[in-house]
């Protein structure tokens, strides 16, 4: 069993990162993440949310690969923790936490820390992702906003030619 962990610091409020995460698939940073279902969602009576999400992955394998498969012997077990930074209101801690466990192959200990080397690169790729879901939700809020500032200017302006 190989223990992968990191810490990354968004600069974005709580609300944006958490909302994002929940949207965060499909992007164009992670390819190979082709779905995602919810197994579990709620908030406990501390009001922590927990969400436990299954993902579904292709990573094109080549066939030979694909018939000695791994899928019974690899195990990934992911937990991600966003908390608002103690600090600042407008900022967000994200503490990734990876828990790799290779069985029934020899050279399992080289396997798992060579997983968690490809699970530290992906990562990276994971945090590019989430800004760039950011910025899609704040582009879709903004373009809202320039509707709904558009549509409450028409009736106004009808209104101000009924009265002259």
């Amino acid at each position: 069993m190989k223990i992968w962990t990191s810490e990354h610091v968004f600069e974005h409020p709580w609300e944006t990162v958490t909302t994002a995460a929940m949207q965060k698939y499909p992007n164009p940073m992670n390819p190979s993440v082709v779905g995602v279902d919810v197994l579990d969602r709620h908030v406990d009576p501390s009001g922590k949310l927990h969400s436990h999400r299954l993902l579904s992955t292709e990573w094109g394998l080549p066939s030979i690969v694909k018939s000695i498969s791994f899928t019974n012997m690899v195990s990934v077990d992911e937990r991600l923790i966003y908390k608002p930074h103690p600090q600042d209101p407008e900022r967000t801690v994200l503490t990734q936490e990876a828990i790799i466990t290779v069985k029934g192959v020899s050279l399992s200990s080289y396997l798992e820390g060579l997983m968690a080397s490809t699970i530290s690169s992906n990562a990276n790729k994971g945090r590019e992702a989430m800004e760039w879901v950011i910025h899609k939700l704040n582009a879709e809020i903004e373009e809202l906003a320039a509707s709904a500032r558009g549509s409450m200017r028409t009736p106004m302006a009808a209104a101000a030619l009924v009265e002259k």
